[in-house]
């Protein structure tokens, strides 16, 4: 009871963080629309969200084994609500560097709070239990996608707020509820026991398992796929091609991400028609997710090229891949973890979210260059590209046992 209990409170936490992360960004991206600004001048607002996410996932797993897990995950929560604050400010002092700061701040709270709610569910379970990873890919897939649930309601909560209440109150009120979160996970999570155990040397920070190695570097290309199209690329299209309104597309983001996140916590029964009752997913099965996905960009592709309807192809088409892409990473969020030991957890974690903040800042700043000079078609072509390489890296992956023999 008290391992449930402890992971109910690590994924509430998940989740007031995680509806504070889309609400902010629907702010943003709604105010400054409002005030003028172009698609491309709102989405270098979040270039340092994603950079300093690559920082602060290679240096704040160290920090999870040096000063523990619950610590690294109440600052993340304590970041965001200075961050939150920080936008409060007089409408003159919204200057584009001064959002970049801020986002800044808001992707270091974002990947502290994700590592350490995702590497504390591994310490949850005893170091020598046996026969768990049915349960803790089942744990991880309902964190996880329950998260990107919240982050679509999250889109909406945000476009409400400001709405009913304009800018700087919609954000008081945001800060306030991450703040009654932040009071009660500190009073309720437990300090873990492994978090005094193991104090990681800073020369660790980069993972010398061969098995975590390429499961970073896939995960690199399996989300620069993603955002070389979604991102940026995508809502100008829809706007400047298909003629959709602002709150269209804000609407339709939004319950893409809420399907992809419900896709994601399901998973594990999606998948269980595989027959290793032990090992419900291994390198395999993120290889053959990665090589279904890869033609389906170029399908889009291909529809529009033939003229054929638009809007049916850009939404059947967006559906399909938020089935195929939800369960490919939740697969891959369950390897990270169940390959890394309890000691090495945040560490790899760490390591991997690196690679996973880095093809995201990849794939956005892609996303933009590659539409302005080639259009959308050329974004989808290169989704597939980098998806083909995230096929290939995985053909290195470990199946089965081999992976927590080679991770360890």
């Amino acid at each position: 009871m008290n391992m449930l209990k402890s992971y109910s409170v690590i994924t509430g936490a998940y989740w007031a963080f995680t509806l504070t992360d889309g609400a902010i960004r629907m702010l943003i991206v709604l105010f400054f629309h409002q005030l003028g600004y172009s698609p491309l001048a709102i989405a270098s607002l979040f270039l340092f969200y994603e950079f300093f996410g690559i920082i602060t996932n290679l240096v704040g797993g160290w920090a999870a084994t040096r000063f523990g897990l619950k610590s690294t995950l109440l600052i993340g929560m304590a970041l965001q609500i200075i961050a939150l604050l920080m936008l409060t400010v007089p409408i003159e002092y919204l200057t584009i560097l001064y959002v970049m700061a801020v986002q800044a701040l808001s992707g270091i709270a974002k990947d502290l709070n994700k590592m350490s709610a995702k590497s504390s569910i591994k310490q949850l379970f005893p170091a020598d239990a046996k026969n768990t990873s049915n349960k803790l890919f089942k744990w991880i897939a309902i964190l996880t996608g329950s998260k990107n649930t919240l982050k679509g309601a999250g889109f909406f909560l945000g476009g409400f707020l400001l709405t009913l209440y304009g800018f700087q109150t919609a954000l008081m009120i945001l800060a306030t509820g991450l703040l009654i979160a932040l009071v009660l996970a500190t009073l309720l999570l437990p300090t873990s026991q492994h978090d005094t155990q193991y104090k990681a040397k800073f020369s660790q920070l980069f993972s010398n398992t061969p098995a975590i190695n390429w499961l970073s570097a896939a995960r690199f290309f399996l989300f620069g796929s993603r955002d070389i199209w979604f991102v940026v690329a995508l809502p100008i299209y829809l706007a400047s091609q298909l003629n959709w309104q602002f709150e269209q597309i804000g609407g339709f983001f939004a319950l893409w991400i809420i399907g992809y996140g419900l896709v994601q916590a399901c998973a594990p029964a999606i998948l269980s028609h595989r027959k290793q009752s032990h090992h419900p997913a291994d390198g395999k099965t993120t290889q053959q997710l990665a090589l279904l996905l890869m033609f389906i960009p170029i399908g889009i592709a291909l529809g529009l090229y033939l003229d054929l309807k638009p809007n049916g192809i850009i939404i059947g088409g967006l559906a399909l891949y938020a089935i195929i892409f939800a369960l490919n990473s939740a697969v891959h969020s369950y390897l990270i973890v169940e390959w890394s030991d309890h000691q090495k957890v945040a560490m790899n974690v760490g390591f991997y979210y690196m690679a996973n903040a880095g093809g995201r800042l990849t794939g956005t700043v892609l996303s933009g260059l590659i539409y302005q000079y080639y259009g959308f078609t050329a974004c989808l072509i290169t989704s597939s590209l980098f998806l083909a390489i995230a096929a290939l890296i995985s053909t290195k992956l470990p199946e089965h046992s081999e992976g927590s023999n080679q991770a360890g």
